[in-house]
């Protein structure tokens, strides 16, 4: 596990719009070290809000928008294009309006596909994909992602791993149906801890007052199982993205007062 790194921006418009830019600099650098390059992407105001300023930078067509895998790392278990899903936010945030290859966005499969309302057999089928889309120079039963990305709710949970419930405490399977969860709706498709640990960078994003609680818990030394973003970590790299409100009650240690 590496050492979280922080950057807190003035407010979540600017942080949005300095992640978007963070980010096309990434693919950039994974397109021309590698060929291609793979995103996780996260849904929620924090992720919307980026893909939205991705969208307005004329830097996005530095992107070669068909050498580009894109992954989710949760979804809600809705039917396809339910504007709930996270796809379908994604789609009209960003995707629509670039050269994506369809063929290189996977989605997480709806309620009404071929597995019906059957979650476990979606996340079954997920996992199978992401099997099938990792090389020998992965290593493991996922790709090595470039970045992943997670919003951080209010309660610490990240994807869709929420403090105390099973998935949380999944070990093997990379994905798994998550049902009764907390929010709504109560049943989702959730990469586990170690399918967000196979990535080369994991970035956290949290704005608002309403995240500071949860960054606070989350960079303090939590449990993984109490905070699932304590246990959001990649393998050179974790990144926490913060606006001034979600840092606003970190330890002094991590964001002396100099800084706010």
């Amino acid at each position: 596990m590496n050492t979280p790194q922080l950057v807190v921006h003035r407010d979540k418009e600017l942080m949005a719009q300095a992640a978007a830019a963070r980010l096309i600099t990434r693919i950039v650098d994974a397109q021309a070290a590698r060929g291609s390059a793979s995103v996780v992407l996260t849904g929620g105001r924090n992720g919307n809000a980026l893909l939205t300023a991705l969208g307005a930078s004329p830097a996005r067509d530095a992107i070669d928008w068909a050498r580009l895998d894109l992954w989710w790392g949760d979804e809600r278990f809705l039917p396809e294009g339910d504007p709930e899903r996270n796809v379908t936010q994604a789609r009209a945030a960003l995707l629509d309006s670039v050269p994506v290859d369809p063929a290189r966005v996977r989605p997480m499969p709806p309620s009404d596909g071929v597995h019906g309302s059957d979650a476990d057999a979606a996340a079954a089928a997920y996992a199978a994909e992401l099997a099938a889309a990792a090389g020998p120079e992965d290593h493991g039963p996922v790709p090595t992602f470039d970045v992943l990305m997670l919003g951080v709710g209010p309660d610490t949970h990240v994807a869709s791993l929420f403090p105390e419930l099973p998935a949380v405490r999944e070990t093997d399977r990379m994905v798994v149906g998550v049902h009764g969860a907390p929010k709504p709706p109560p049943t989702r498709i959730s990469l586990t801890l170690p399918a967000i640990r196979a990535a080369r960078e994991v970035w956290l994003l949290a704005a608002g007052e309403d995240k500071a609680k949860a960054a606070a818990i989350a960079l303090s030394g939590a449990g993984e199982i109490q905070a699932p973003a304590a246990g959001a970590y990649g393998r050179s790299r974790t990144l926490w993205l913060l606006d001034a409100a979600a840092a606003s009650e970190l330890p002094r240690d991590l964001y002396p007062p100099s800084l706010a």
